[in-house]
């Protein structure tokens, strides 16, 4: 046990007010922690690429798809290559 000279022990309202004084110590560094914080990145833009793979994809899927709208056998996978082709062109 620690033995701790009886002038350097605290009241239960000096104990709460020292709390208090950190409770609001540390709030106040999170507002500071927070500004420093940025906004997140710009999103990049689509290339030309992307952008036209994308409409070639959606103009293909249906062909790859059964009438319940579930990819037919290895569908997704001629899907792609043939949007990948179709770009090409």
């Amino acid at each position: 046990m620690v033995s701790i000279a009886r002038d350097m022990m605290l009241t239960v309202e000096e104990y709460m007010a020292l709390r208090r004084l950190i409770d609001s110590e540390r709030e106040s560094e999170g507002t500071v922690l927070a500004d420093r914080i940025e906004s997140p990145k710009p999103k990049r833009k689509a290339s030309a690429y992307s952008r036209k793979y994308k409409a070639a994809f959606k103009k293909t899927a249906p062909k790859y798809k059964l009438k319940s709208g579930k990819w037919k056998k290895g569908g997704f996978k001629a899907a792609v290559k043939a949007s990948h082709k179709a770009v090409k062109k």
